[in-house]
């Protein structure tokens, strides 16, 4: 589960603001949202969540990977996120022998902890308002390419400016369409290890089926830890590094929820489109997101045959093949609530009030009449660009061996420099990064998704559009890319490692410029790029409109309070435990339709099922009822629960706080009922589905056996 100052309701033409929509910069809070988090039942000052001098709850929220959150949840650098945002690194460190995504891994001691390759989490250290230095650069006048040569030029003097000399990594990122500019500074970890995950019939449970969907009985989180220097500072892998002594972490609650209760969450959402237009909404229905649909599942298609028939394969196409399926099922959920909410003829509502509003008066005819005839240049060929586009995306994306030859350029390239008598010595050390790239390349694999996302081109990319490049080949090879494929492993030397290393060591690395592999490459990204360039001039256009219509929208709505969309920036989202209406074909066992518990689980388990199987331990801990101090007053064990947060993609593994500043849950889904909320807020709808942390403790304490990891938090009842 995938990123302002104001915040405005896009929920229907009346314009109403809901408390629970929006997502807020932690520095605004207390202007704009402080008195309405106290009535709703928060306990803290603002001081206590965002604070530049003193610790605060911002200080126990990382970045996770840079792309989803994760939380600190004791004094020794513990850290709490979703198992599907730690998917990624449990697959790495698992082979068939130690398969931790299938059978869970913990650590009973510190020095049994995992290392990853590459994981980092960042914490904020402040943020700033670089609006006004920005925008005193600027004028109307300017074209959109020299406001943003202007704006970039900003940027880097102010990372150079906040950096000191690389301690920070600065980002100064526009809000509401390039009308506003924040700047972030980070401290980023790269000492990050694992600690804890359960099996994947815990932390997965549910599968694609339950994906996206209410109600869930998913387990969904794992557990590392954020080393640095003996000082505390961020330092490359050591055994020497020391646990992380936190600013802050979290204290978690056992004392549970009901309907009602308040519910804070922090995190790094990705990215949402609430401002864009209903004409822009139409494209997404009609043509972006069927192609990203079609190209995504021929991707998955070249790998699912060959992850079934063999474990290691699995292993290592894993958590590519979860994160092509997870936003898979999104994009298809989001046409359907899209087209169910109406939410383009909301927009047209707003949009023609808008137009009514402009042309009030001449000063705003002068300024923003311009927007609708742009909106409309850019929107009468933009549908075009997505098909040939996503397409070829999904080949550079989809498989790792059609990019090697760009992959291993570095290497190449670095082995070049050096001295014959360099080389002679240095070859073990490139030969051994070349076989670290091949770790997780299985050929028959990745022809498969070759020839199925080109033979999806081809069917779903109108004549019209298709290059020449792909044209050429399906009539070379009538249709049948698995031939095509084929002749690329006969003649490629990327298809072997070993020929690659011995091309190396011979110094003929020459020859590699006509292999077949690398033109088809280059060709594809050729593809790609002109696709993009047909659109440069035009995402000009739409920068301008957009930049123009957030800025009108503004200004037609002085009494409202607007939020900016989600960048992956830090942002608290709150409001309250809240049901759903129940659904005849997604039964609850549940009392009330706001949380879900193991009997749930239980009576969707099905031995032996991909998606549905259970470890056995569970199911005798469930007969047993022996569920600790982490039962409900009323017997039963819970598992997920509801909220009315505002969330998306990227809050994946965001602390659900309560008001006491404790932490309650961890964050990974949304229920399709409103997957347009990306778009459209639906007050009604939208919830956010969360893992009771009373479940993620009683999985590690009485499933696990950690009770280490369970002596490190502060746990209040």
């Amino acid at each position: 589960m995938k990123k302002i100052v104001l915040a405005f309701s896009f929920l229907f033409s009346s314009m109403f603001v809901w408390a629970d929509e929006g997502m807020w910069l932690l520095m605004l809070i207390e202007r704009l949202n402080y008195q309405d988090m106290k009535e709703k039942g928060l306990q803290l000052t603002p001081e206590e969540i965002y604070s530049v001098n003193n610790s605060s709850l911002k200080d126990a929220i990382v970045h996770f990977n840079q792309g989803c959150t994760a939380e600190i949840i004791s004094k020794e650098g513990l850290v709490l996120t979703n198992h599907h945002c730690g998917y990624e690194a449990i697959a790495e460190l698992s082979t068939p022998e130690h398969d931790y995504l299938k059978d869970g891994f913990w650590a009973y001691k510190k020095d049994e902890e995992l290392k990853p390759k590459d994981l980092n989490v960042r914490f904020l250290d402040r943020m700033e308002d670089m609006t006004n230095r920005i925008q005193s650069k600027l004028d109307g006048s300017m074209t959109q390419e020299k406001r943003q040569e202007i704006i970039e030029a900003e940027k880097k003097a102010i990372e150079e400016e906040y950096s000191e000399n690389g301690k920070y990594i600065v980002e100064t990122k526009s809000f509401f369409k390039g009308n506003e500019f924040y700047m972030f500074r980070y401290i980023q970890y790269d000492d990050v290890r694992l600690v804890g995950a359960p099996p994947s019939s815990i932390g997965k449970y549910g599968g694609d089926t339950d994906n996206w969907e209410w109600p869930r009985h998913t387990g969904d989180f794992s557990i590392f830890r954020v080393y640095g220097d003996k000082d505390g500072n961020p330092a490359a892998y050591s055994k020497d590094n020391v646990p992380l002594k936190p600013k802050h972490h979290l204290p978690i609650s056992l004392e549970g929820i009901e309907p009602g209760d308040f519910a804070m969450i922090l995190g790094f959402p990705g990215v949402t489109n609430r401002y864009k237009t209903s004409q822009g909404i139409e494209e997404s229905i009609n043509d972006e997101f069927p192609a990203w649909i079609d190209a995504s599942k021929s991707a998955m298609d070249g790998m699912k045959k060959h992850m079934d028939a063999d474990p290691a394969i699995k292993i290592a196409y894993a958590s590519k093949y979860s994160r092509l399926a997870n936003y898979w099922k999104n994009r298809i959920g989001m046409i359907e609530s899209l087209e169910k909410n109406n939410t383009v003829a909301n927009k047209q509502k707003i949009e023609k009030d808008l137009q009514k509003w402009i042309k009030k008066k001449k000063k705003r005819r002068a300024e923003y009449e311009q927007i609708f005839p742009l909106l409309d240049k850019y929107y009468a060929s933009s549908g075009d660009y997505y098909r040939p586009f996503y397409h070829s995306m999904m080949v550079l994306r989809g498989s790792d061996l059609a990019t090697m030859p760009f992959t291993l350029g570095e290497v190449f390239e670095e082995y070049g420099m050096l001295s014959e008598e360099e080389r002679a010595t240095s070859f073990d050390k490139f030969a051994k990064k070349i076989d670290e790239k091949y770790e997780t390349i299985y050929p028959e694999v990745e022809k498969d998704i070759i020839a199925s996302v080109l033979s999806t081109y081809m069917d779903k990319v109108p004549a019209k559009l298709q290059s020449s490049y792909i044209k050429e080949l399906s009539q070379k090879y009538n249709g049948d890319f698995s031939k095509f494929t084929d002749d690329l492993e006969k003649t490629s030397i990327f298809f072997d490692k070993e020929k690659i290393k011995e091309a190396l060591k011979t110094g003929n690395l020459v020859s590699l410029g006509s292999d077949p592999l690398l033109q088809f490459t280059q060709n594809i990204v050729k593809d790609y790029r002109a696709s993009f360039e047909k659109t440069k001039e035009n995402e000009e256009v739409l920068a301008k409109a957009e930049r123009l219509y957030t800025k009108a929208l503004r200004e037609s709505q002085v009494d409202k309070v607007f939020y900016p969309d989600a960048n992956s920036t830090m942002r608290l989202t709150y409001g309250t435990v809240r049901t759903l209406p129940r659904r005849a074909d997604r039964p609850n066992d549940a009392s009330e339709n706001y949380y879900t518990t193991l009997k749930g689980a239980m009576a969707k388990y099905k031995k032996g099922d991909l998606e549905f199987d259970l470890p056995e331990k569970l199911i005798d801990l469930y007969n047993k009822k022996d569920y600790g101090q982490y039962a409900a007053p009323e017997g039963y064990l819970p598992v997920c629960f509801l909220t009315d947060n505002d969330i998306t993609g990227g809050n994946s593994g965001s602390p659900v706080i309560n008001g006491k500043g404790a932490l309650i849950g961890s964050a990974f889904d949304g229920n399709s009922e409103a997957l347009s909320g990306d778009i459209l807020f639906e007050d009604n709808l939208q919830r956010t589905i969360i893992v009771d942390i009373r479940y993620v403790l009683f999985i590690i304490d009485k499933y696990a056996g950690a009770q280490n990891l369970i002596d490190e938090m502060t746990i209040v009842k």
